[in-house]
């Protein structure tokens, strides 16, 4: 136990550097190269990018205002990096200050790996929860996460829901046996309910700087690990001219060819494929969820639209040739078919609409220092790929792309990644709106019984 005792001291201690080092290196001399003011749609690691194009850098930023603030108050006082609001001023240091910031972080970021893997490797096990190996490749990921560390995993339930694990984290509070999961990854909803109960604790893996700030908990209770776009997914062996847009599915030449995956009154994807709909439309998602069931309104009146659950055998007949669903589905299909029939898979540039997942570790983790290590493969590029190769895009995608390090073969088998750029992803309030919206209007207002 002492030993045990002394390794959590040292990761705790390493953390602690690894938050001091940058400021260390700047606290030498702060000369701001070039003022920044905050802008809506700003944050730290977005900043760096544009003025060093290193996410990394985000850190100097925030040193060198704080620096300056402590004798100029027309700076910003940044308490947590990832809180800054419109209108703060921001000392942007010079490269070759940030790039030292971001080497000698890089140098504590090491320590402090070889000190949690330690730590996690006397915990030896992880326990996960609702993992299927064949969804998104987590197979393949346990079992590079098992040989590159040497921890033993856990596995419970695989087939269980969001609710499944949160409801398995509340059950097992006093439990430190094999039920208790260590590691969740549940639908974004479930990520901010968890916080709010105390479910969760907070994590910040040290890829941090790379994952889009809307889809990460400020405070690291929750972060997005993987997301898929709606897509068009069309069998070419029954539909020549093939769609490229939401408005093109109103084409005449489509009549009875276009469906849903799954009935919009109870069906997330469905519900969701509306929504896009509508967004292609008005470009506001606060409005988007009328739009959407108007859209389809119009697609049922011209009878373009087929009310048919599709599922891979109806896609396959032409039952449904034209089928909106996650891309990551769409693909999967491609593969499967593997030319019987052939597919093709258009990302609708009007409306590129996101759904993301989200990763989180238990307040009452068994094996906390596994589960952060778990964290740090998944976030890691090696993790980031494994969820892609299965068509999952990973949350780090768009970093990843622009740095090059997606191998060419798997890149070729995606659609541009520069249309993962324009992804739009609702906030729970929208997505709650909309739902409720669609689920309680479809009957009335596209009146088409869906099954």
């Amino acid at each position: 136990m002492k030993k045990m005792m002394n390794v959590v001291s040292l990761v705790t201690l390493l953390a602690l550097l690894l938050t001091l080092a940058p400021a260390a290196v700047l606290a030498q001399e702060v000369v701001c190269e070039q003022d920044a003011v905050v802008q809506a749609d700003d944050w730290l690691s977005k900043l760096a990018d544009k003025f060093y194009g290193d996410v990394l850098a985000y850190q100097a930023i925030a040193d060198a205002t704080n620096a300056m603030n402590a004798t100029d108050s027309s700076y910003a006082k940044i308490d947590n990096p990832d809180i800054i609001e419109p209108g703060w001023k921001l000392c942007i240091p010079a490269a070759e200050s940030a790039q030292a910031a971001v080497g000698a972080q890089a140098e504590q970021t090491a320590g402090a790996m070889d000190a949690l893997i330690a730590a996690a490797k006397e915990e030896g096990m992880l326990t996960t929860i609702a993992l299927p190996h064949d969804w998104l490749n987590y197979g393949i990921m346990i079992e590079n996460f098992k040989a590159k560390y040497g921890l033993e995993i856990n596995e419970l339930d695989p087939n269980a829901g969001s609710g499944d694990e949160l409801e398995a984290i509340r059950a097992n509070k006093d439990n430190k046996g094999p039920q208790a999961p260590d590691v969740v990854d549940v639908g974004f909803a479930f990520g901010p309910a968890a916080k709010d109960e105390g479910l969760l604790q907070p994590y910040k893996v040290s890829t941090w700087a790379s994952i889009p700030q809307n889809l990460k908990d400020p405070e690291g209770y929750w972060y997005g690990d993987y997301y898929g776009v709606l897509a068009i997914e069309v069998n070419t062996d029954v539909v020549q001219n093939v769609p490229q847009d939401w408005a093109d599915l109103l084409k005449p030449e489509y009549k009875g060819q276009v469906a849903l995956a799954g009935d919009p009154r109870t069906s997330n994807q469905a519900i969701q494929s509306v929504y896009a709909a509508g967004l292609s439309r008005t470009g506001d998602l606060n409005t988007a969820a009328q739009a959407g069931l108007d859209f389809f309104a119009e697609l049922n009146a011209a009878g373009n639209f087929v009310p048919v659950i599709a599922n891979t055998g109806t896609i396959a007949s032409g039952e449904t040739p034209i089928t909106l669903q996650w891309d990551y589905l769409a693909l999967g299909n491609r593969d499967t078919f593997a030319g019987n029939p052939n597919v093709e898979i258009v990302i609708p540039q009007s409306a590129v609409f996101g759904g993301v997942y989200v990763q989180g570790i238990s307040a009452y983790a068994p094996h906390p220092n596994a589960a952060k290590l778990w964290m740090e493969y998944l976030y890691s590029d090696e993790g980031q790929l494994v969820w892609l190769s299965g068509y999952g895009h990973p949350i780090r995608y768009i970093d990843m792309a622009r740095r090059g390090v997606i191998p060419a073969d798997l890149a070729a088998k995606l659609p541009p990644a520069e249309l993962y750029e324009k992804a739009v992803f609702p906030t729970i309030e929208q997505l709650d709106a909309a739902k409720l919206l669609i689920t309680e209007q479809w009957d009335s207002v596209v009146n088409v019984d869906v099954k």
